[in-house]
């Protein structure tokens, strides 16, 4: 048995991970302010602290005697991060060094930090793999990747051993309708449920990289245990296959209607996951279509 921090552990991946680790027979400590996350998500076997990753003396606190952490905590809000720069940068950007510093201080043997795919922005060549130029549209994107120079950074310079997880779009139950983006199956299926249209950002070509949950908490716990990469490199973490709004709008069924596009949204995505497969012995084992046809069963 281990003593695990998990930051964000009441948040949509951060909850299912901590279910994971428990049911593995781990002790696990949940940080999470409750900004985004959900009290009633939180395992009752877990040990809860409300704390915000911005408060750096309270980290080093809660991070005494622990083995690794998961870094789930941030504010995932991609449009909220064009609209206010500043208070996402402190959450996003000064949260993860913070944690970073509290684990460096502790001693702790490794962090496994949760990325994005909004890192890249739109690249030219699909599938899209680790060594693309990065290219972020929104501060959110920034935001990760900073996150990541400075995993990089304590490997090398603290010996921190540290990895970081390029999720692409992570979908599957908790999954909130409001809250961090993109939200477009569950808002489809909220939606459905109303009897309301499906709202179609753009014309519905563009196209996204669906991952399940239980498929990323799976890649969290490979990130923890392997022995291959821990100075910070990155590892995509998607299903490897395409899939457009318009088709998942044909997944979850009704009526449809066209709204116009935001700012600061990638057009194509598709995630090369060989590195995965190779470092990580990792595969995506829940496809699109199983996955919304589990959740309209909810």
């Amino acid at each position: 048995m281990s003593k695990l921090i998990v930051t964000g552990g009441a948040g949509f991946i951060g909850s299912h991970l901590t279910d994971k680790l428990i049911a593995l027979g781990h002790e696990v400590a949940v940080v999470d302010n409750l900004m985004l996350g959900k009290k009633e998500f939180i395992n009752k076997k877990a040990k809860f602290y409300k704390a915000d990753i911005r408060d750096l003396k309270k980290m080093k606190r809660i991070f005494r005697g622990a083995e690794a952490m998961f870094h789930l905590a941030a504010d995932p809000r991609l449009q909220v991060s064009v609209e206010d720069p500043a208070t996402t940068h402190e959450i996003n950007v000064t949260g993860a060094l913070n944690v970073l510093l509290a684990a460096k201080d502790n001693n702790l043997k490794k962090v496994i930090f949760s990325s994005s795919c909004a890192v890249y922005g739109d690249q030219p060549i699909l599938p899209i793999n680790e060594s693309s130029m990065p290219k972020p549209l929104s501060p959110y994107g920034l935001h990760k990747l900073m996150g990541e120079q400075y995993c990089r950074l304590f490997a090398s310079l603290y010996n921190l051993s540290t990895v970081c997880l390029r999720y692409f779009n992570v979908f599957g139950p908790r999954k909130l309708a409001t809250g961090s983006y993109p939200m477009v199956i569950p808002i489809f299926l909220e939606q459905r449920k109303k009897g309301e249209k499906l709202t179609i950002v753009g014309n519905g070509t563009n196209t996204r990289d669906y991952a399940h949950v239980s498929d990323v908490v799976e890649a969290n716990i490979l990130a923890w245990t392997q022995n291959k990469m821990n100075d910070g490199s990155s590892i995509n973490i998607g299903s490897g296959k395409q899939t457009s709004v318009n088709e998942i709008a044909a997944l979850i069924g009704g009526e449809t209607v066209n709204v116009p596009p935001r700012l600061g949204e990638m057009r194509f995505i598709q995630a090369d996951i060989s590195l995965a497969q190779s470092v990580l012995g990792w595969r995506p084992t829940i496809g699109v279509e199983d996955g919304i046809a589990r959740l309209k069963k909810e």
